[in-house]
């Protein structure tokens, strides 16, 4: 016989489980990412963030019987990501609007005759 079999669980032991919350907060993660650009990522990845700060503590307190910790950092790292889009497509969109800005202030303007 080896040393190396699976340790007996007691019977009064919870079955280990993944964590529904760390699910939530993929699911969110990937709506960030996916609308991120669009500037709405901003709401599912703030949700996902919050989720995430309980749901760490949650697979902290249950000391190896609920499982899900790499795929709630999966979908946090996701809802940074969205956040950094939308962020990314606002500098963007201010960029342009300062060049169209730019470009109509700098074109003549044509004034009525006897027009001081």
């Amino acid at each position: 016989m080896t040393d190396t079999a699976r340790p007996v669980r007691h019977p009064l032991d919870p079955d280990v489980t993944r964590s529904t919350k760390a699910i939530l907060v993929l699911a969110l993660g990937i709506v960030a990412a996916v609308t991120g650009g669009l500037i709405g990522g901003v709401i599912p990845a703030t949700i996902a963030l919050i989720i995430a700060r309980s749901t760490r503590a949650d697979i902290v307190a249950a000391r190896g019987y609920l499982t899900g910790g790499r795929t709630m950092r999966v979908g946090v790292g996701l809802a940074w990501l969205g956040i950094v889009l939308a962020i990314t497509a606002i500098v963007v969109a201010a960029i342009f609007g300062l060049l169209h800005l730019a470009a109509v202030a700098g074109s003549p303007q044509h004034f009525a005759p006897g027009t001081n």
